[in-house]
């Protein structure tokens, strides 16, 4: 049976009874097509839906009741999730056996929600026989099933009960933007009163790391991956790996499991060509047509760009040079950072950055659980240090600093005047020059851009730090109308403290190279 493929999912005293999965296989191919060329036409299952059928509803446990309550399908967009989900909510309501069936489709706004519940209103003008059996309210978005006292409605964000909910099916449209107080109480509603509830989750990949929809995608890999186990939990996940070349059709057919039916191949190269034109449209490909977790809407580092700045840093090679300093210190319970860029000494010379990170030793577990970045792993390879305690200890790091004076020349530590005060004043007092940098379009757009030019050029030695790297990918950049750039910390959804601290060094640097004045003076600030 190729649409069914027995997994360590199933519990060892389950079964898989082929019979009940294709009774709603049936259901379901029994009703039509809503849209376009497929208008009226049979819903037949294409291999992906079936197999996420035959899942959810063949394999029952030892007292006949289905085991898997949630089913969590992760997918691009256009392959046929929101179809798949009102072919269920018209089954759960009125073919699953249950009397007083409450089905729900919910979403982060009323808009979203609607859209499985108008799809489903138009299945049922398209099925006589489900015309005679359901009555549609609809001023209240409500689909009534008399001969079982069971309804369907649909829930918003914007306006829903706590109270008096008992689903017996909830469909959650795009969980990566849900309002996580309601995904809770919808997914928890039937938790004692349903036998065989179903939650359905059907979502494309989203760019907020922090957020329940990224909590359920974390979950869904983990159980993929055997890391976790949830066995009443079914999981589906179609997407690019992120170093897969997401220009290669290849990958587009991995990700996208409904392509050449109902997406074209030729539309995806159309769109995979704009995206390659257009940086800014990057990840909107990748997050919409191959279902990548994005850092933030607009990419703005071309990673495969940084990546090949990948040369070796010997630290121990640089004592003497002369470089300069970026101090971002964040929150006292956050990252700090500082980061060294060494000027080139000739023109065969790259720009060379040692950039070094602190977190406070008594939360980095419950970092890493909490943002699933791998801060302990950093902790032991050397590339983020800790300091005692549950919040940054400054002393310690001045002391490092004061022993980095030592082997380095530092000419200049730049840092954000905003909560520095008493570090810089103890940097000043230990004979470094501290220079303060404001964060606005003024001071950050020209080192801003010069990185970006020296990184498309080749002209950085970075020495592949991943702390530094993952928060290079993690910049969100602001721009005004003049055309002034600067990273933007409320938008870029994950930590840039290194990427801020290694562009105030970079400035400092550029405008002291020689000491014969600024590289800016020479051929102005560079636009891109």
């Amino acid at each position: 049976m190729d649409t069914f493929i027995p997994t360590e999912f199933m519990l060892p005293t389950s079964s898989f009874d082929e019979e009940r999965a294709e009774y709603v296989v049936n259901f379901i191919e029994n009703l039509k097509h809503t849209k376009g060329e497929w208008h009226n036409k049979p819903f037949i299952l294409l291999p992906w839906q079936k197999r996420i059928i035959y899942n959810l509803f063949g394999v029952v446990k030892e007292d006949g009741y289905r085991q898997f309550t949630t089913g969590y399908v992760e997918i691009p967009k256009k392959q046929g999730k929101t179809e798949l989900g009102a072919a269920l909510a018209l089954y759960m309501l009125t073919a699953d056996g249950e009397w007083g069936a409450e089905v729900y489709s919910c979403a982060a706004d009323r808009a979203q929600a609607s859209l499985i519940y108008q799809v489903a209103v138009d299945m049922i003008g398209l099925s006589p026989a489900l015309q005679k059996r359901l009555k549609i309210v609809a001023s209240q978005k409500r689909i009534v099933y008399p001969a079982m006292n069971s309804f369907y409605q649909v829930l918003s964000s914007e306006a829903f009960t706590k109270h008096g909910i008992n689903p017996h099916a909830v469909l959650f449209d795009e969980t990566h933007v849900a309002n996580r107080e309601m995904f809770n109480v919808m997914t928890h509603g039937a938790a004692d009163a349903r036998r065989q509830p179903l939650n359905f989750l059907i979502t494309t990949a989203g760019n907020n790391r922090h957020s329940i929809g990224f909590e359920l995608h974390q979950k869904a890999e983990d159980i993929l991956t055997k890391r976790k186990i949830d066995q009443s939990f079914f999981p589906t996940i179609f997407a690019a790996d992120e170093d897969d070349d997401w220009t290669n059709p290849k990958v587009w057919r991995k990700a996208n499991p409904s392509l050449g039916v109902t997406v074209q191949e030729e539309k995806m190269a159309i769109a995979c060509e704009s995206a390659k034109q257009n940086p800014a449209e990057e990840n909107l490909f990748r997050q919409l047509r191959l279902n990548q977790w994005v850092k933030q809407s607009i990419r703005w580092m071309p990673m495969e760009k940084w990546d090949l700045c990948n040369l070796e840093v010997k630290p121990d090679e640089l004592e003497g040079r002369v470089c300069y300093g970026g101090l971002d210190l964040s929150s006292s319970i956050d990252i700090t950072a500082f980061v060294l860029v060494f000027p080139p000494r000739s023109e065969d010379e790259n720009y060379i950055i040692l950039p070094y990170f602190w977190i406070p030793e008594e939360n980095m577990s419950l970092r890493v659980r909490r943002d699933h970045v791998p801060y302990d792993i950093w902790g032991k390879k050397g590339y983020i240090k800790t300091t005692k305690g549950n919040v940054v200890h400054y002393g310690f790091i001045e002391t490092f600093i004061e022993e980095l004076g030592t082997k380095y020349n530092i000419r200049e530590i730049a840092f954000d005047r905003w909560g520095a005060v008493q570090m810089t004043q103890n940097l000043d007092g230990m004979g470094f020059t501290v220079v303060p940098f404001g964060q606005g379009y003024k001071d950050m757009s020209p080192p801003t851009k010069e990185l970006m030019k020296l990184t498309l050029e080749k002209k950085l030695s970075h020495g592949g730090n991943p702390v530094l790297r993952w928060m290079m990918d993690n910049i969100f950049i602001k721009t005004d109308p003049a055309g002034n750039i600067k990273p933007d910390k409320e938008k870029s959804t994950e930590k840039i403290d290194g990427a801020v601290a290694t562009i105030m060094a970079l400035d400092r640097a550029i405008r002291n190279q020689g000491n014969t004045g600024s590289v800016y003076d020479d051929r102005g600030i560079l636009v891109l």
